[in-house]
């Protein structure tokens, strides 16, 4: 069998370390904000170029706390696409604002040419979704926030170690929220979230907000006296040490998983050249880390069909745009205000790429542990089939 993912051969490599690991964090008798937090938080958001880091416990969170730090309330509005995880959206909507979906570009993401036209009087935030392991043109990006005094929260959960202009994915907005779930291009064996910024009250304000509203060193002194006192409405989540050690132990390979990503990624390329699948195009100005690789046909449901037969498992990412959920179809789009008639399914003026790429995408098997030769079966089978 061929899957989409697989983590046990990754899990077979490195079985002795990460046994390892999680035996000395059971030995410390310390599980919760340890010493191995404390560490993954400076050597992770270091590696992505950053000042602070913060370890929560998951995307989902980073990004509902990084609004609330940054002051997103009920009254705003948050700027991002459709085509995402809904995470990126829940992340949004669990803070009470509203979300404005805006369409993608030709490398599936945000459209930077569109965005200014979504913005109005409410617009407090804009998520640039780094995509399948490729940054979003943060350039234009952070010249229309400055222009119209907006936050920016790089959604990186899908993009850990990939550059645009030679800076890190979270290294360039107010912060960057990244995801360790476990298919992820960095991923521990369960669920894990992190915050990157360059700005210290921040940073302060967000670790503040990640522990129930309290403040660890103001606990220890003054008028607290060391008891629990929430100095504001926070939260409860926390990066724990078992998965703090695990990532630490991973973290020097993320290098080098990247770069046999980018291998495969080629051979892809070259083999599927001039055939009638749409394969990805990277930027140039990024380095495309390829946590998937995402490809489109218009026969995309009866190839998948035929593949599974022959023990190729494939997926997609993402099969149903989030404009079109029920949980979130009152959400308006763009610039044209629409509020599609979803018994009539029709598409919203506002996002024709988003909706056209949706029936057409899907994902090959990509991941460091896949070998040359399943690489050269899936691309055999795929070709027989196009």
């Amino acid at each position: 069998m061929i899957k989409v993912w697989d983590y046990k051969k990754e899990y077979e490599l490195l079985r002795d370390d990460i046994l390892d690991a999680v035996d000395s964090v059971f030995k410390s008798g310390t599980l919760i904000f340890g010493p191995n937090v404390d560490e993954f938080e400076k050597k992770f958001s270091s590696y992505h170029d950053t000042k602070f880091g913060i370890g929560v416990g998951n995307c989902t969170d980073a990004i509902t706390i990084s609004l609330k730090a940054l002051g997103v309330t009920s009254n705003d509005e948050v700027i991002t696409t459709s085509n995402t995880a809904v995470p990126t959206v829940t992340g949004i909507v669990n803070t009470g604002a509203s979300v404005r979906f805006v369409d993608i570009n030709d490398y599936s993401l945000i459209d930077v040419n569109k965005i200014e036209k979504a913005i109005n009087d409410k617009t407090k935030a804009i998520i640039p979704v780094h995509l399948y392991g490729q940054m979003c043109e943060m350039d234009k990006i952070m010249e229309l926030a400055n222009k119209h005094n907006l936050k920016v929260i790089e959604d990186c959960a899908q993009s850990h170690g990939a550059t645009y202009k030679g800076k890190k994915a979270g290294s360039i907005g107010d912060v960057g929220c990244f995801s360790f779930y476990p298919t992820k291009i960095f991923g521990a064996y369960g669920d894990g979230g992190f915050i990157t910024t360059n700005d210290e009250p921040l940073n302060d304000k967000i670790k503040r907000i990640r522990f129930l509203g309290m403040e660890k060193k103001k606990m220890s002194s003054g008028h607290w006296n060391g008891k629990y006192y929430a100095i504001e409405h926070g939260a409860n989540s926390r990066l724990d040490e078992v998965h703090a050690a695990i990532l630490l132990k991973k973290l020097k390979y993320l290098d080098e998983w990247i770069d046999r990503r980018r291998v495969i990624a080629a051979k892809y390329d070259k083999e599927f050249k001039n055939t009638s699948l749409e394969t990805p195009i990277e930027h140039p100005d990024n380095k495309h880390a390829y946590y998937i690789y995402v490809v489109a046909h218009k026969n995309r449901d009866k190839i998948m069909s035929e593949l599974t037969k022959k023990d190729i498992h494939l997926n997609i990412s993402y099969p149903w745009p989030i404009h079109i959920m029920d949980a979130y179809k009152h959400f308006e789009c763009g610039s044209c205000n629409c509020l599609r008639n979803q018994a009539k399914n029709d598409n919203c003026k506002s996002l024709p790429k988003t909706d056209v790429s949706a029936n057409k995408i899907f994902s090959l098997p990509m991941y460091p542990t896949l070998t040359d030769e399943e690489q050269n079966i899936v691309i055999k089978e795929l070709k027989n089939l196009i």
